[in-house]
């Protein structure tokens, strides 16, 4: 799908496709069919916009990302926001669109330097915001994020979290913390989110999420003691859901969807491959 692009804008005379973010939108085409999410053209037909990141390949044409202000004129395409975006497309579109939007996000947050305060430049060909004064090099953030899907017999844990859609009920999941590995970091979400200790840690895979700038790491654990006892400030509800009579899930596009997906299909929960 892509490999290691150059950062910079190559060309403005060749046809490409585009990822262009207005606000909290995407410019898409109007005909979506078959998980078509990037529009394509050249630089004139989306207005010429400026900072462009070569972000990858789509389709064997390259692909730029862009912020632009407001939609040009005469631009074929529709705005629709980013995460209905992700409900809609392929797993490889997905994959592209969310490291553009990472980059496009990296790229506005350090225009300046985080220890003099000067303006940075953009480095090629690697991904790098460089400070010209203290020569501190600032490279994409990427915040891993550990989720756990805990089972007890026929039974699975689900919690919903305030910011959850309405009957919505997920896997536990939580930043890993400065100096913690991925086991400690589950072992502690769980504890402090529901109370409870886990055991029998197998990982399932994972899945970039530009939301806004995670690695979901997703584990299986089994029960191994313990009463559900919801933190308030993070977990509305909590409780064992028989496989058979699950609630609300997650959007299959998500890496909570399908963990929970794979944990009921196959009830010894095995290790999954990438």
């Amino acid at each position: 799908m892509h490999g290691h692009p150059d950062a910079t804008y190559m060309t403005m005379n060749e046809s490409s496709y585009w990822l262009l973010r207005c606000g909290n939108q995407l410019l898409t085409p109007s005909d979506k069919s078959g998980g078509n999410i990037f529009p394509h053209g050249l630089a004139a037909d989306f207005g010429s916009p400026g900072d462009v990141l070569l972000v990858g390949k789509w389709q064997g044409a390259p692909c730029y990302a862009a912020e632009i202000d407001k939609l040009p004129e005469n631009t074929a395409g529709e705005l629709v926001p980013v995460r209905s975006l992700f409900n809609m497309a392929t797993s490889e579109a997905i994959s592209l669109a969310a490291r553009a939007i990472q980059l496009l996000d990296w790229k506005k947050n350090h225009r300046y330097c985080g220890r003099c305060g000067a303006p940075t430049t953009l480095r090629t060909p690697e991904f790098s915001m460089v400070c010209p004064e203290c020569s501190l090099v600032v490279y994409p953030r990427i915040s891993p994020v550990v989720m756990v899907l805990i089972s007890r017999g026929d039974e699975l844990l689900l919690a919903r979290s305030p910011r959850f859609k309405p009957g919505v009920f997920s896997a536990l999941a939580g930043f890993v913390e400065a100096g913690e590995t991925l086991e400690q970091c589950a072992r502690r979400e769980v504890r402090e989110e529901v109370g409870i200790e886990i055991s029998n840690l197998r990982y399932f895979k994972s899945q970039s999420w530009p939301f806004p700038d995670s690695l979901m790491m997703a584990f299986f654990a089994d029960y191994a003691g313990g009463t559900i006892d919801p933190d308030p400030s993070e977990i509305e509800a909590a409780d064992w859901f028989s496989r058979g009579a699950l609630p609300a899930l997650p959007e299959p596009v998500t890496i909570a969807r399908q963990l929970i997906d794979a944990a009921c299909k196959s009830p010894d929960s095995p290790v999954q491959g990438a």
